[in-house]
């Protein structure tokens, strides 16, 4: 066996640091990561452990997976094109099923064309660096996601984060850039994934307009959750057209994987010939295509669905609320349930678990120290049974651990 090589440095001392934190965790039964699931994620899953939990943490939103429509798209998919896109789409890797997903989400978008790429986040990285220079300001909530700070970083613009949702904040900032830069580009969460709240799209577009200033906002969140169909924060808002640049996921309410700009025809036609990402990656693979195509359709056609996942959405948050917990300032799908603890969001995650609820603990660096939380998701196939469970749990787990 060949030796292994022995490293004295700083990479080495962060590897050490951290794997001593994984033991630990581990052995105080409080690492609650990469816990494997097996079988289709709905509101009832199955361990590996062969333990039944009632999930209250997937993306899921609409309850799509499994759907036997999209199921058997995505089987006729590998049928008739195979299990792989074969190259980079600007080369062999485009078949007639990427164009046609990119026309079925333009159209579900009300824009005039879409792009699609290998991931949500190789998205958010994909428009920020091809669209923006160090001749270039991109200005940030505070709060957006990892992809769109990497893309700033990258991009080598010049970028700045205005408080979250501080409108007054972001208007300074504007003001104080004009004129000093070729372009600006402001960018946004529809849905702000760790607590839950929206975006004020009426202020960002009103000061966009006023500073001359591009918006682009994160639909990761919103589409088949926001608005009366599921469209996004554009539709609840009743404001479609406001945004210059939408970007949006397929792993989401969408039970597919991938990401999307959609935009007027020569942005998307730039980024397509433009954007690292799409240049030098695979195309999705044909069954993941069809089944996202699908799936805009199953939205389209059955509508309860989105009706359902929101009305679920207010009893879950309301019951919680009167069992006397934190929901923070959440409106959406997504409800974080604060705690304020590291060491005591971990056991009422492990407490949780026992008792039959699958949930996610999010601890410092995903959110500041002092705010550590559970972040629970609402999936439109949540039964009232499934709630009455929920609340009977979190009254039990919450009452043991002082919590409540």
């Amino acid at each position: 066996m060949q030796e292994l090589r022995q490293y004295d440095d700083a990479m080495s001392a962060r590897l050490e640091e951290f794997d001593q934190r994984y033991q630990m965790m581990r052995q105080m039964d409080r690492y609650f990561y990469l816990q494997p699931i097996v079988g289709k994620v709905n509101n009832r899953v199955t361990m590996a452990s062969g333990q039944e939990l009632i999930m209250l943490a997937s993306y899921s939103y609409l309850g799509l997976m499994g759907h036997e429509g999209i199921e058997a798209a995505a089987k006729q998919a590998i049928d008739e094109y195979g299990t792989g896109a074969g190259g980079v789409r600007l080369l062999t890797g485009t078949t007639d099923l990427h164009e046609r997903l990119e026309a079925r989400i333009a159209e579900y978008s009300q824009r005039e064309d879409a792009c699609v790429y290998s991931s949500g986040f190789l998205t958010n990285v994909a428009i920020i660096t091809a669209l923006t220079t160090p001749k270039d300001m991109v200005v940030m909530d505070k709060l957006d996601h990892a992809s769109i700070v990497d893309g700033c970083m990258l991009s080598g613009a010049r970028w700045r984060t205005y408080r979250h949702n501080d409108m007054d904040h972001l208007e300074s900032i504007l003001r104080r850039a004009k004129g000093k830069y070729e372009s600006t580009l402001v960018i946004a969460d529809s849905v702000f994934s760790m607590d839950g709240d929206m975006c004020d799209l009426p202020a960002l577009r009103r000061i966009c307009d006023e500073y001359g200033a591009r918006l682009m906002i994160d639909e990761a969140h919103s589409v088949g959750a926001l608005g009366a169909t599921g469209k996004g924060i554009e539709e609840h808002f009743d404001m479609f057209g406001s945004i210059d640049i939408k970007m949006g996921t397929l792993s989401k309410a969408i039970p597919s994987v991938g990401g999307y700009a959609t935009g007027d025809r020569k942005l998307i036609n730039y980024l397509k010939h433009n954007s690292r990402p799409f240049i030098f990656s695979a195309g999705l693979p044909p069954a993941q295509c069809a089944s996202a195509i699908a799936a805009l359709d199953v939205i389209q056609d059955e509508p309860w669905r989105v009706q359902r996942l929101q009305a679920v959405q207010g009893d879950y948050a309301r019951g919680l609320l009167e069992l006397g917990f934190d929901t923070m300032e959440t409106s959406t799908a997504i409800v974080p349930v604060r705690i304020k603890d590291e060491m005591k969001t971990l056991d009422f995650t492990r407490k949780l678990f026992e008792y039959g609820i699958f949930v996610c603990p999010i601890v410092h660096p995903a959110v500041p120290k002092g705010t550590e939380r559970l972040r629970t998701c609402l999936m439109a196939t949540h039964t009232e049974e499934d709630l009455a469970t929920i609340f009977e749990m979190f009254e039990k787990a919450g009452k043991e651990l002082g919590i409540i």
